[in-house]
């Protein structure tokens, strides 16, 4: 299997891209582990009813969240001691 020049740049470069951009830590929360607080550093979304509804929740800038546990593309999350269900999209738009 021949594989071309350009398409093996392509390969190594967007890991690179990857790793670099992580650099600072930062991550959404579907990268987080079970049972261990994280604090959030902000919330990665343009969707302002996504925004508000966090917001409902207590998810917040600075507001500590711990993953609870994970079942199928769902999260249980512990914010402000108490437990909610979010699905992946909101997870991903949590940046701790």
């Amino acid at each position: 299997m021949a594989v071309s020049v350009s398409s093996m740049r392509s390969i190594f470069n967007d890991g690179f891209a990857n790793k670099r951009r992580n650099r600072g830590g930062d991550r959404n929360l579907t990268k987080a582990r079970v049972n261990r607080g994280y604090s959030v550093k902000r919330i990665d979304t343009d969707d302002d009813e996504m925004k508000d509804f966090l917001f409902t929740l207590g998810c917040y800038e600075g507001e500590s969240i711990t993953i609870i546990s994970i079942l199928a593309d769902n999260y249980v999350v512990s914010i402000k001691d108490a437990r909610y269900s979010i699905d992946r999209e909101l997870a991903e738009a949590i940046i701790v």
